[in-house]
């Protein structure tokens, strides 16, 4: 229903008769979800955006953008760069630049809102026409920012907040991990259905058995006998970790606080654990504990190098990201909410509910649609989208744009798989930092995880219901 609803706000950037159409074809929704969509969505198109910049038959032509020396444009500039393999890499840069940086300023004008009676909602809630109009014009004009540093200097900010929003991204798995134990295992609770135990039982073998086949191919193809000591304690320690976690979420001291917790959670996050260690050694500069991918790309041809843009690790990645930012958009925060401190992240009930008519309740009184909040107003011309903000807001305005800030600058590292741009900047090198972003994540994901197994446990007097 959002995402009609979504639709229907885009519509209204064709101009006020398109608006109206759509909006009169679409059940109500929210503002605070409607909103929420149109920004994940500007997201998706900016992630598209960079995508088809790595596209093999795009190179010849985003060689002649001004920061490439071989470009034609008429732009003086000392500062640029043989794009002979590294252009689609720094295209996507210069993309995820601007859609950070409008995410980052957002963030700022949005600090301390309360309730969409402050002056600046109307800025957070419309005028979309203009946003993507900003962005667009960012973007076009990116291209014509000097090279010099500025591929350098920009993936250390990439690298910084790709792994800040990997720490948002496995505190929302997690959320995921326990709403999904808490619906299925309650929905047996009550029901004692033999088909509820089944899909428990199912999808926890499932996680488990993917999990150790990932083990075991991490073991095969990521290890030798005599070498790669490195990958094997990675593999190895994680390994550990997720039995030590398994084994603490079915403790019987832990289940007493927490009846719903079990091994459907922890399969998840073994499951997830096994992706980021696979993209973690992934990342190794070692071309010998690391075939497949660096066999490619080990000769001296920096064309074949840009062709490895679009790897198994970077799809998956950017999967997982589509499905977090879809979940934080969509998803209102749970129970789990308070084990996972993901309430700043998802929207939270703040009392508002919309009834049958054109009256919505807040806090238990009543009040006018959103059109003028005008009681007699014509119920025929009901708002579609209407607002429940108005005395609280459903989500942090400031920490979702940041939260997105971050999102852009994961999927700028995914798409140029966390590359280093090196001196002459004609290729892109692999980096071991990116490496240890990701196996710290997986030990990070695995900590958070215990800590809110066991929380209720050892913080008994707090009510995390």
């Amino acid at each position: 229903m959002g995402l009609i609803c979504s639709t229907a706000q885009l519509a209204c950037l064709c101009g006020g008769t398109a608006c109206s159409f759509c909006c009169s074809q679409c059940p109500t929704c929210r503002n605070s979800t409607s909103t929420r969509i149109m920004y994940a969505l500007l997201l998706m198109l900016g992630t598209i955006a960079a995508c088809i910049t790595l596209a093999p038959g795009l190179q010849d032509a985003l060689k002649k953008v001004p920061f490439c020396s071989n470009s034609t444009n008429y732009v003086p500039s000392k500062f640029t760069v043989d794009c002979e393999s590294a252009v689609g890499y720094l295209a996507v840069y210069r993309i995820c630049f601007i859609i950070s940086l409008f995410f980052f300023l957002m963030s700022l004008m949005m600090l301390r809102v309360r309730s969409s009676k402050d002056p600046r909602a109307p800025i957070q809630n419309g005028f979309w026409a203009i946003k993507y109009l900003l962005v667009i014009g960012g973007i076009i004009g990116a291209f014509f920012i000097p090279e010099k540093s500025f591929g350098t200097t920009w993936m250390y900010f990439g690298m910084i907040g790709g792994f800040l929003f990997i720490i948002i991204q496995l505190i929302l798995i997690i959320d995921f991990a326990h709403s999904w134990a808490d619906e299925w295992v309650g929905n047996y609770n009550e029901t004692e259905s033999k088909g509820w135990y089944a899909a428990l039982l199912g999808a926890t073998f499932f996680n488990y058995a993917v999990s150790i086949t990932g083990i075991a191919l991490l073991f095969v193809y990521f290890t030798h006998a005599h070498s790669c000591d490195l990958n094997k304690f990675f593999i190895s320690f994680n390994l550990i970790l997720c039995v030590i976690a398994s084994v603490i979420s079915t403790l019987p001291s832990v289940q007493e606080y927490n009846a719903r917790s079990g091994l459907l959670q922890s399969s998840v996050i073994t499951l997830y654990v096994v992706y980021l260690t696979w993209s973690g050694i992934s990342n190794s500069p070692d071309s010998n504990c690391n075939p497949g991918f660096f066999q490619i790309i080990s000769g001296n041809d920096t064309v074949a190098q840009n062709r490895v843009a679009f790897d198994k690790e970077s799809i998956i990645g950017l999967v997982i990201w589509f499905a977090c930012v879809l979940y934080s958009s969509l998803q209102t925060a749970s129970k789990s909410s308070k084990l996972t401190m993901s309430e700043n992240i998802l929207v939270q009930d703040n009392g508002a509910v919309r009834n049958a008519g054109d009256q919505y309740l807040i806090n238990n009184e009543d009040y006018a649609s959103i059109e003028g909040r005008n009681p007699e107003s014509n119920k025929d011309e009901e708002a579609k989208v209407w607002d429940n903000e108005e005395n609280l807001v459903a989500y942090n305005w400031s920490f979702f744009h940041l939260m997105f800030a971050l999102a852009i600058l994961y999927v700028m590292m995914t798409l140029t798989n966390w590359y280093q741009p090196n001196s002459d900047l004609k290729t892109l090198n692999a980096n071991t930092a990116s490496m240890w972003v990701k196996i710290i994540s997986s030990w990070m994901c695995l900590g958070i995880y215990v800590w809110s197994v066991i929380a209720p446990a050892v913080l008994p007097n707090r009510n995390f219901s």
